[in-house]
């Protein structure tokens, strides 16, 4: 408690909003490939498809948004538009009929997402004094990880109604996006700043250049890793195929999320006393063997303890990541720096889940999950490249 008293209170404002996002997001989420391939049809490689081609839109979106937030007065107006679209197409899966429907809304939420994500962490980057900047975006992902315990959650107890369907739970998932936008707009304050970038011209080498080798070698690691790092779908999928029920899925999700919010939270305070380089590359070294055991274990009882051992990747890579970005490059940058971090992140994934969907279709999951950690172990190699 007394760390968060420390934080700056837009953060703590940003917290609560990633709360409600991932509370309406994750009613989703972990039932989308039971919807996809038991109510419309549709196979592994298809739902790569969906993944991938949402995830690679929001990637550009990420790229831009940031440049464009390093040129804006104030990141908020990006910020409120991107959680605001993504609210409001998001439920709208539940009217679904036919796939192809779901991958032009899902489209739709990841370019909200693209729009919001490089200006947010670049705002809390603005507003946090450098040592804090760990526990800040661990402190954000935990709260973000709290909404992903309790989505899933409300969404089983939904379904544990007469008469409520996967449709009903997707469409009641807009409730919490609304109570994001008021949020939003009533909370977050924001100092302008004094000197935008949209005084001088937007000269993409130079500033490409300006953000440094480091930088550079640890987007090229990311990369690399993201390329095996394919959608958690395929992750819920495979517990699905080991004979969990969806009610079960749900639940399962959860759990996972308790543990990615507890070690989000300390992993991030740990980032700022250790450096980042060490929590990265552990974290990598990690999802390589979950990965691995995914590979050799069809039953339902090791996939569920992978699962949960799965969430302690995310507490030790993500704030980690993001820290490490904000000091590698200069404070005029900040945005544009978050933009290609995120945008790599996502550019890799229509490669990835589609190339994982192939694998699992034309080779069987164990080879695909075999690629990924052997991808996730040669970007844990690359880290050494960066201070």
């Amino acid at each position: 408690m007394k760390s968060l008293l420390k934080l700056p209170h837009t953060v703590i404002v940003l917290g609560f909003v990633s709360f409600f996002t991932d509370l309406s997001s994750e009613m989703i989420y972990p039932l989308l490939p039971v919807f996809l391939s038991g109510i419309l049809g549709a196979g592994a490689l298809a739902l790569g498809l969906i993944e991938g081609i949402a995830e690679s839109a929001a990637a550009l979106l990420k790229v831009a948004s940031g440049i464009g937030a390093d040129r804006m007065r104030r990141r908020k107006p990006l910020i409120v538009a991107g959680y605001g679209l993504a609210g409001l197409v998001r439920p709208l899966i539940g009217l679904a009929t036919a796939w192809p429907l779901v991958l032009v809304l899902r489209f739709l939420d990841r370019i909200g997402k693209g729009l919001r994500t490089s200006p947010r962490d670049a705002l809390i980057a603005d507003v946090t004094e450098p040592a804090l900047r760990g526990r800040a975006y661990g402190t954000l992902r935990a709260m973000d990880h709290a909404g992903a315990v309790a989505g899933p959650l409300v969404a089983a107890g939904l379904l544990a109604l007469s008469g409520v369907t996967l449709r009903h739970v997707f469409l009641l998932a807009g409730i919490p996006a609304a109570i994001v936008v008021i949020i939003l707009l009533a909370g977050v304050d924001e100092p302008g700043r004094s000197s935008p970038g949209n005084a001088r011209p937007f000269r993409p080498l130079r500033e490409w250049s300006a953000l440094g080798a480091d930088f550079r070698w640890l987007l090229l690691a990311l990369l690399v890793f993201t390329l095996g790092n394919s959608t958690d779908a395929f992750l819920l999928l495979s517990l699905s195929q080991a004979g969990i029920a969806a009610a079960w899925i749900g639940v399962l999700w959860s759990l996972h999320h308790i543990v990615r919010m507890l070690s989000a939270y300390y992993g991030g305070m740990l980032a700022d006393k250790t450096g980042s380089r060490v929590l990265v590359a552990a974290g990598w070294f990690l999802y390589a063997l979950v990965y691995l055991g995914f590979a050799v274990c069809s039953e339902a009882t090791p996939q569920i303890a992978l699962f949960i051992v799965y969430g302690i990747y995310f507490g030790l890579t993500e704030p980690a990541e993001k820290a490490w970005v904000s000091r590698l490059v200069p404070d005029r940058l900040r945005g544009t720096a978050f933009g290609y971090y995120n945008g790599v992140i996502g550019l890799g994934a229509l490669p990835a889940s589609l190339f994982f969907g192939y694998m699992w279709q034309s080779a069987g999951a164990p080879a695909a999950f075999t690629a990924g950690a052997a991808l996730a172990l040669l970007a844990t190699v690359l880290l050494v490249k960066v201070r």
